[in-house]
Order: structure tokens, then sequence, then C-alpha cells
């Protein structure tokens, strides 16, 4: 997944700076076709890897969260059982990239 925008610091108050949070709630809890369209939502959003962190470290079943559907992530978790903490995998990767492209 490639997000070109601007990021917000990994804080806990990461959820203020989503940009779901302007939309309907029900439109991120969809099935089929619909939710390609609500991860569409995700794409420019500043805080999708700390939401996709979120929804990995504490198995949320439900819904579209860090621009992936239930399935996807649930895919990721058995690909990648050894990994305790999303958050700090995800984290460590953002910032490799940002001094890659520095």
């Amino acid at each position: 997944m490639s997000v070109d925008v601007a990021r917000v610091a990994w804080d806990e108050d990461w959820t203020t700076h989503a940009l779901c949070t302007e939309q309907d709630p029900d439109a991120l809890f969809v099935r089929g076709k619909a939710q390609h369209e609500a991860k569409a939502i995700c794409k420019s959003c500043p805080v999708v890897l700390q939401c996709l962190a979120e929804a990995l470290d504490n198995r949320t079943e439900f819904g579209v969260w860090g621009g992936m559907t239930e399935r996807e992530r649930r895919a990721l978790l058995r690909r990648r059982p050894d990994v305790k903490s999303w958050r700090k995998v995800l984290r460590e990767g953002e910032e490799t990239a940002a001094r890659r492209s520095a």
C-alpha cells in the first residue's frame, strides 16, 4: 500500500486526524464491492498506518481499517504470526522509508 500524504506523529491521539471521522461510520463496515469504496477513504489519510496497526494489534474483525478489509488483515496475520507489535513494525517501516527518500 503506497500513500503520499503528510504523516501525523505516532501518538495515542491519532484518531483525531483520521479522515474517516468526517464520514458516516457505517460506510467503513460494509461487504463486497462497497469495501473497495470504503478503502478509498484511507488512501489519503495521514494516519492510515496508525489505524492499521491498531486493527492488527487488537485483532479487529470487522470493517475497513488502515486501508485493509477484514479478509486482508486476517491473511496478513496468518502470514506473519511472529509479529507481536504491528505498531512497532509499521512505525519502523515508515521511518526507514522516510530515511531512504530523504
